[in-house]
C-alpha cells in the first residue's frame, strides 16, 4: 500500500516576539514544547514579517506573494477573492482542508464562502478579538452560524482543531489554527490570560529594547507571558495528539505568528516598524524532511512559509509565489537565494526594510500620505548593526564612517522594491554627520570593519 501525503498542521499565533523562547535567552521557561519541537526539528532562528500588521501578513502566508502585490498592504484592505489561499492548492493535490480560529482577511463577519475558498471545513471568524472574548468564544461555522466553543480561548479552539485531525486521519489532512492570542483584547488593550497566569509573570523578565521605554511593557507583559504559556501547553496538546494518533512523523508541522510587540516604545503603535521587537518572529518546522534538520541561522520570511509547506509535500510550488522554499537549506545547505529578508511597512507611515545578515536597513517614503502604501521616494531612517547592538538601541542612520555600508544597503534595498513591486524608487541617504560615539568608543573606525 502507498504510503499517503504527509498531513500539514500550521501553529499561527498573533503578536508573539521572537525572544518569547528561552531559545534567544528568556528566563521564564514559557515555551518547553517549542523549544523542543524546534531544536529536534528545523529551526529558522532568524524569522522575520513580510509585514508588520495583521492582515497584510496574513495575506502573504495565505498567497506567498507580498501584501502589496496582492492589493492587501493594510488593514483596510481585504484580499481579494480572485487569488488562491494555501488552502486551494492543498485541496487540488487531494487534501481535506480546515482552517480554525481568526482570518482577518475579509470585510465581512462571518467571512463569506467565496472569501475562504480552499477550506473544506471552517470554524473561524474574521477578527475573533471583536467576535469573542478570553472566556466567551464564538466562531461561525461553514454554514455561518455563529458557534460558542466552551473554555478558555486558546484550548477551546485547540480542542476543536484536534477534533478536526482525528476526524480526517485516514486521509492527508490540510489544517491551520490561526489563534489571537497573545494579542490584546481591543475592547480593552488587555493582554488576556488564562485566570492566575498575568500574576505568574508580572514584573518578572522585561527584554531589553523595551526596558526602561515609555510603552506599554510595565503592565501589559505578565499578561502577554501568561498567553504565551497557555499557548505553549496547546502547542504540546496537539503535537501529543498526533502522536496518539501515530502521525506525528508523517505530519509536517509550522509553529509560527504573524508579528510581533514592540508595546508602544518605538512608535504609538505595538507594531508597525521596522523593529525586532515586531518584525521578528518564532519560526520551527519537524515532521517530514524538516526531522532533525537543525538551523538555519540565514534572515527568512514569512512570505516563504507557503512555498516551504508544497514542497515538502511534494506539491509543484506555483510560479506567482515570490517566496521561496527552504527545503534547499535543510541541513546547512545553501542555495542561490538572497541572504536578506524583505519587509513593507505600512499605516503608521510607509516604509521599506531589509534585514541582511550584519544589518537592519530602513526607509520612509516622503511622497506617500494617509493610507498611500507605496512610494517614489524614500530617505534613509534606520540602520543597526544586529550583531553589535540586536536590541537596536543604537541609530546609525547618516553615520559619515558607514558611507560605503550605507550605499550598498540603499542598492541591495533597492533591488528588492525592484524584484517585488515593480518599481525604482529614488532613495537617500540622510546627510552625512560623524555622530560623537559608537558602542562606547570614538568613530575611529574603517568601513571594513563592518563587513
Amino acid at each position: 500500500m502507498p504510503k499517503k501525503q504527509p498531513n500539514v498542521v500550521i501553529f499561527f499565533t498573533d503578536q508573539q516576539r521572537w525572544d518569547s523562547s528561552s531559545l534567544y535567552g528568556n528566563p521564564l521557561d514559557l515555551t518547553l514544547n517549542y523549544d523542543r519541537f524546534a531544536q529536534e526539528g528545523t529551526h529558522c532562528s532568524t524569522a522575520y514579517t513580510c509585514q508588520p500588521v495583521c492582515m497584510p501578513a496574513r495575506a502573504s502566508l495565505q498567497t506567498g506573494q507580498f501584501a502589496s502585490v496582492v492589493g492587501s498592504p493594510t488593514n483596510a484592505h481585504p484580499l481579494s477573492k480572485e487569488y488562491k489561499r494555501l488552502g486551494n492548492w492543498f485541496q487540488e493535490a487531494g487534501y481535506r482542508t480546515g482552517y480554525v480560529g481568526k482570518w482577518h482577511l475579509s470585510g465581512t463577519e462571518p467571512v463569506p464562502e467565496e472569501e475562504r475558498s480552499g477550506y473544506d471545513y471552517w470554524l473561524g471568524a474574521n477578527t475573533l478579538e471583536f467576535s469573542s472574548d478570553s472566556y466567551n468564544t464564538y466562531l461561525y461555522d461553514n454554514d455561518g452560524k455563529e458557534t460558542f466553543l466552551p473554555g478558555y480561548r486558546v484550548d477551546a479552539m485547540t480542542d476543536a482543531g484536534i477534533r478536526y485531525m482525528h476526524e480526517n486521519r485516514d486521509e492527508p489532512f490540510f489544517l491551520m489554527m490561526s489563534f489571537l492570542e497573545p494579542h490584546h483584547q481591543n475592547c480593552r488593550d488587555e493582554y488576556a490570560a488564562p485566570a492566575g497566569y498575568a500574576e505568574r509573570y508580572h514584573s518578572r523578565w522585561t527584554p531589553p529594547d523595551v526596558a526602561g521605554g515609555d510603552g506599554s511593557a510595565a503592565w501589559h507583559l505578565g499578561g502577554y507571558w501568561g498567553c504565551i504559556k497557555r499557548l505553549d501547553e496547546a502547542f504540546g496538546r496537539v503535537l501529543d495528539a498526533l502522536r496518539s494518533m501515530d502521525l506525528l512523523d508523517d505530519t509536517i508541522v509550522l509553529y509560527t505568528a504573524d508579528h510581533g510587540s514592540h508595546f508602544k516604545t518605538r512608535n504609538s503603535e505595538y507594531k508597525r516598524s521596522c523593529h525586532d521587537g515586531c518584525t521578528r518572529i518564532p519560526m520551527a518546522l519537524s515532521g517530514g524532511c524538516f526531522a532533525g534538520g537543525g538551523r538555519i541561522r540565514q534572515p527568512l520570511s514569512l512570505v516563504d512559509m507557503p512555498a516551504t509547506l508544497l514542497d515538502a509535500a511534494g506539491i509543484q510550488v506555483p510560479d506567482s509565489m515570490q517566496g521561496k522554499s527552504i527545503v534547499p537549506l535543510i541541513g546547512g545547505r545553501t542555495d542561490e537565494r538572497p541572504k536578506e529578508a524583505f519587509i513593507q511597512i505600512s499605516e503608521s507611515h510607509c516604509g521599506r526594510a531589509i534585514r541582511t545578515e550584519r544589518w537592519k536597513f530602513s526607509v520612509k517614503a516622503t511622497d506617500a500620505k494617509g493610507q498611500d502604501t507605496q512610494g517614489s521616494h524614500y530617505v534613509e531612517e534606520f540602520l543597526y548593526d544586529m550583531k553589535a547592538d540586536p536590541y537596536e538601541q543604537n541609530n546609525l542612520a547618516g553615520i559619515e564612517k558607514l558611507a560605503e555600508i550605507r550605499q550598498e544597503l540603499v542598492g541591495r534595498l533597492r533591488d528588492w522594491i525592484k524584484r517585488i513591486e515593480g518599481q525604482e524608487p529614488v532613495i537617500d541617504l540622510l546627510e552625512s554627520h560623524s555622530g560623537g560615539q559608537l558602542y562606547g568608543t570614538t568613530l575611529g573606525y574603517s568601513p571594513r570593519v563592518y563587513r
